[in-house]
Parts: structure tokens; C-alpha cells; sequence
């Protein structure tokens, strides 16, 4: 996240895949693209064949909300539906932005959903500190902080080495994910 001029793009399924792909491609700037090895096994969406891009650097609203704000990228946003269906089930509608490019990443988008819900969790699997849940946190603080009901909750991996055996415990998950809903909402 530390190098001006690059791009990271992280995508959430094969659609986003392709067009990010194809636009990371053509972008006459530095592109890292980051596939979630995850996803190979659990994607089974249909990508056009047509030739299609998708603009780097713009947010996506996949689900409107109007109680709390989810912003995560690529395997975390499975997690964050389901977390999101968790909490609908006890009255919590949960807007879900997902990033795509997470440098850089569209902070108007994140902006206007935490001014609409005054509630902002992100999620991400890397470690709590240093991570891109800190630097969005820094900002929306900056941008939103009057609107803001509660403080900013990050829901992310824990900042300690783990061998892949325990990824499960160690990666933030729809569980982890609700409970960090739930107590933003009590706040």
C-alpha cells in the first residue's frame, strides 16, 4: 500500500476478475492484481465472453443499507453477506461496499454510505496494524467523523504469525464478522 503510482486490485469472483484483469492490462500505470486462491474453488459464475473492463479505482455498492456501512475486497466479501444476512435477521440492514482496487481504493464511495449509515466495520485478512482497514479508518475519521454513531470497527486477522493449519481461527469470518456488527450497532 506504500508505493506511489501503484495499483493493487484484489477482485471478489471470475466477472470481477475478467474486468478488472483487462483493465489492470490496459492501465499505463504499475498494476499488482491479486487473485484470493479461495475463489478458484468456490466460483461458479458465468463470465461473459464479451470484452468488458472495469474501472480501477471505483468502489462498488453491492448491497444498500441503511444502518451500517461493510467495506471489505476480494474472499472477505463472501463473508460479509452472509455476515450481513445474520444481521438482517435481527433487524440490521447492512450496506456492502466492495473496493476492488484497494490502492488506490474510492474513498467518495465510503464517504457517502458512512454519512448515510453513521456506522462503518471493514474487514480485511491481513494482520490489525498497518493494514488497509487503518488507512481507511484514518480517513473516514477525517471526512465523517460528525456523522459518525459509533466508532469504527475493523474486523481483520490477527497480528501474530500462523501456520497455515490454523488460517481458519486466524481469518476473520461471518461469526466474527456479526459479533463486530452487533456491537457497533449497540454502541
Amino acid at each position: 500500500m506504500h508505493a506511489p503510482g501503484l495499483t493493487i486490485v484484489i477482485p471478489r469472483n471470475p466477472i470481477q476478475t475478467k474486468g478488472l484483469l483487462l483493465a489492470s492490462i490496459r492501465s499505463p500505470d504499475p498494476v499488482i492484481f491479486f487473485e484470493p486462491k479461495i475463489l478458484y474453488r468456490m466460483s461458479e459464475d458465468m463470465v461473459p465472453v464479451e470484452d468488458y473492463t472495469i474501472p480501477l479505482g471505483k468502489a462498488e455498492v453491492m448491497r444498500e443499507g441503511k444502518d451500517i456501512t461493510l467495506v471489505g475486497y476480494g474472499a472477505s466479501i463472501r463473508h460479509l453477506q452472509m455476515a450481513a444476512k445474520m444481521a438482517e435477521e435481527k433487524g440490521v440492514q447492512c450496506e456492502i461496499i466492495d473496493l476492488r482496487t484497494i490502492v488506490p481504493y474510492d474513498i467518495e464511495t465510503i464517504e457517502n454510505s458512512v454519512k448515510k449509515t453513521g456506522r462503518l466495520l471493514i474487514t480485511h485478512e491481513g494482520p490489525l496494524i498497518a493494514g488497509a482497514a487503518a488507512d481507511i479508518t484514518a480517513n473516514v475519521h477525517e471526512r465523517c467523523f460528525l456523522s459518525l454513531h459509533a466508532p469504527i470497527k475493523r474486523v481483520c486477522g490477527y497480528d501474530t504469525p500462523f501456520p497455515f493449519v490454523y488460517e481458519p481461527f486466524y481469518l476473520p469470518n461471518r461469526f466474527r464478522i456479526f459479533d463486530g456488527i452487533m456491537e457497533t450497532m449497540s454502541y
